[in-house]
């Protein structure tokens, strides 16, 4: 039997509840010079059904014969010249801005160099991973292939295909002070000097010893922290408090927007933003965005996610964003379902917002 949820109700039992109270500053911004890692490296794919690289190509070949030389399998070029089960392959691992310690795993996208049609099936063998030519050994990468897109099957994945074998570290010293820099889609001068204050304000409620201010906008995007004289023996302890730093009350100052990382699975919102009505269903849910239900038939669902029937315009019975997102978290929706349900919400003009997901438009 299908279950009606009315978001109004269903906040009356969690009032209390915020989905997006006590977002942090960790969240939207970096240290100035932080920045994401590459690393890569050739490596081999094995296993393929006669749509790798032909072995009369000897820049397939000679890895190959190499490899398998070490595994005890010494042969010639000459015998690898019908092979076509093995691709020579570029592997790439971006770590992240936070950087990662040894054992880490990450993605990898694994791409042909060479003549290979396709990588579908394919086992990626053992590859180290270094970040420029001359440099150690970071991270080695192996594992299944996935294949994203069938229509693009030169391409292809690994999930945690990588292990770092040393930490890559991305954080500069922070020891007297430091400039944060807030990401590009939240930044202007409002919500930057009100960051500041937060920041300031929520040190100075919890410490006694300081009474003027550790944080100053420089300009739009970054924020200059000093590293008082009473935090100089613990800096990483001070550095993640002032990460910590709830950055709510900014967020709302800032215009309508909607942001969505599908791969990290992250909904980050902006400013007031309201959802007209609407009602959503999803799998054996049917949700309405305002009191009472609207009215009119409702469409059955034609999406794998869910449908949004548009019944009604009045923006006066519009909701808040954050009550229906508080709505799905208390329902056990996976956000990249609920990112799927607000882009249908905004090809259908009743999200009252930008709607960014993976940084497009």
């Amino acid at each position: 039997m299908r279950r009606w949820i009315v978001i109004y109700s269903l906040l009356l039992a969690l009032a209390a509840f915020d989905a997006h109270a006590g977002k942090t500053l960790r969240e939207i911004s970096r240290v100035k010079g932080q920045g994401a890692s590459v690393v890569h490296g050739l490596g081999l794919v094995v296993g393929l059904n006669g749509t790798g690289d032909s072995g009369s190509e000897l820049m397939m070949a000679r890895p190959l014969a190499e490899a398998l030389k070490k595994f005890g399998n010494p042969v010639s070029i000459d015998d690898l010249a019908n092979s076509k089960s093995v691709a020579i392959v570029l592997v790439t691992c971006q770590i992240p801005r936070e950087g990662g310690k040894t054992d880490d795993k990450f993605h990898v996208t694994i791409s042909v160099l060479n003549s290979a049609k396709s990588l579908k099936g394919g086992n990626l063998m053992l590859s180290p991973l270094i970040a420029q030519p001359g440099s150690p050994i970071y991270a080695f990468a192996q594992g299944l292939i996935s294949i994203s897109d069938e229509d693009n099957p030169t391409v292809a994945r690994i999930d945690n295909g990588a292990q770092l074998v040393r930490d890559i570290n991305t954080t500069p010293n922070i020891a007297r002070s430091f400039d944060l820099i807030i990401d590009s889609n939240f930044a202007s001068w409002g919500s930057t000097s009100t960051i500041a204050s937060e920041i300031n304000q929520q040190y100075l409620l919890t410490s006694n010893r300081l009474n003027r201010s550790i944080a100053e906008p420089i300009d739009a995007r970054t924020i200059r922290v000093i590293v008082p004289a009473t935090e100089s023996q613990h800096p990483a302890s001070f550095f993640g408090d002032i990460m910590g730093t709830d950055i709510s009350s900014a967020l709302r100052k800032l215009p309508a927007k909607v942001l969505c990382d599908t791969r990290r699975g992250i909904i980050v919102i902006t400013g007031d933003v309201q959802v007209s009505a609407a009602v959503i269903t999803h799998k054996d849910l049917r949700i309405t965005t305002t009191v009472p239900p609207l009215p009119g038939e409702f469409i059955p669902s034609t999406s794998e996610y869910a449908s949004v029937d548009t019944t009604g315009e009045s923006l006066a019975d519009s909701s808040r964003l954050d009550d229906l997102i508080a709505a799905f978290d208390q329902l056990d929706i996976p956000t990249i379902e609920q990112i799927h349900i607000l882009q249908m919400l905004h090809d259908t003009g009743k999200l009252h917002a930008r709607l960014i997901v993976d940084g497009q438009e």
